[in-house]
């Protein structure tokens, strides 16, 4: 989508005018992941408008490829307007201007499922699912089980506002169960599912993924890593995420009380918040950086904590991540000094002066 994010704080009815950015969250991830270093692409459709120019030209200026992205001539590309305050609040409003759009009308038929698959990881979002039936069905169809389909990451992203189908949450439930990775707030798997019983109770509901992270505010995420069968992503020592466990989705998950899990929970550094936005699509981008180096669980984690913060300390949706070697030496960290990191805006700049964003 294009966004368009106000001038200054107040209701929609009273901005004025607004700056004009993209939004989305699997083109988040791909060109935060590009912006690391990474080869993303993105796979999408847009209309044949001035909005979906500035959406394929920016985010392939961000060095994502969007070769395989079609587009629309009779539909427009979609765009939504949302308030400067922050999402948590009640006054924060969002209004979403995508039903009819080209991304809408994704569907098998119209999307290029060989660029799709030919990647390493495949990371998705409960919001396409919401869009529309035949976006849905192509949604079902990419996590389907089958044994040549790339490691697939799964971010829940459940938008209530989004779903016209009161069964949308089960929908994602649903979609979840058949990811090897997936992403998912404690809070909105209280709202979604009613699941108040925290991390754990939300690894019960979801066994089948391979890595299942649970995010909880800014508290802490806490990552199950499944010992019996799942796909959790490469060894440590590096190497292609889609080849350790099973085929994706050839087994049947493990029975009630059988499943065998490595926890790990990673503590969230504080951070001095310049905009509550994009940190979950970064947290993503990180974690699965992480992954496809081989880095273990708890760098993982951390990388994803860091990553946010990148995000939560700019303006706007995308930020640019922290270099890797700054990144890695912050995540190797020992507990204590993990624990007195204080993070603000301009921290990805201080690489190798670790000492200006933690406390003595």
């Amino acid at each position: 989508m294009v966004t368009f994010l106000p001038t200054r704080t107040g209701r929609l009815a009273d901005v004025p005018s607004f700056d004009r950015a993209i939004g989305g969250a699997e083109s988040n991830v791909a060109c935060t992941l590009a912006a690391a270093g990474h080869t993303a692409r993105w796979v999408s459709r847009v209309g044949a408008d001035g909005f979906g120019d500035h959406l394929v030209g920016t985010i392939a200026g961000h060095g994502v490829d969007t070769a395989a992205v079609r587009r629309d001539p009779a539909r427009p590309t979609g765009v939504y307007f949302r308030t400067a305050g922050d999402r948590a609040t009640d006054a924060h409003e969002v209004a979403y201007y995508r039903a009819g759009s080209a991304a809408s009308a994704m569907s098998l038929t119209d999307v290029d499922l060989a660029a799709v698959r030919a990647a390493r990881v495949l990371h998705l979002s409960g919001i396409t699912a919401a869009l529309s039936a035949s976006c849905l069905e192509l949604m079902r169809e990419l996590t389907a089980p089958r044994a040549d389909r790339p490691l697939v990451s799964f971010d829940v992203n459940h938008r209530p506002g989004l779903w016209r189908d009161p069964d949308g949450p089960e929908v994602l439930l649903d979609l979840a169960r058949g990811a090897d990775i997936v992403f998912v707030g404690a809070d909105e798997a209280e709202t979604a599912w009613g699941v108040t019983g925290g991390a754990e109770a939300i690894r019960a509901l979801l066994p089948e993924p391979g890595v299942l992270v649970v995010k909880d505010g800014a508290r802490r995420a806490t990552a199950y890593e499944s010992e019996d069968g799942g796909r959790p992503g490469p060894p440590a020592g590096g190497g292609d995420p889609t080849a350790p466990g099973r085929a994706a989705g050839s087994a049947p998950a493990p029975a009630p009380g059988t499943r065998t899990d490595r926890t790990t929970c990673v503590p969230a550094p504080e951070v001095t918040v310049t905009a509550a936005v994009g940190a979950g699509d970064a947290f993503a981008a990180g974690f699965l950086s992480a992954t496809l180096r081989g880095l273990p669980v708890r760098d993982r984690l951390r990388h994803g904590h860091l990553w946010a913060a990148a995000a939560l300390t700019v303006p706007g949706d995308l930020a640019t991540p922290p270099a890797r070697d700054h990144a890695d030496r912050l995540a190797a960290l020992d507990d204590t000094e993990w624990g007195r990191l204080r993070l603000g805006p301009g921290w990805t700049a201080m690489e190798g002066a670790e000492e200006e964003v933690r406390t003595p």
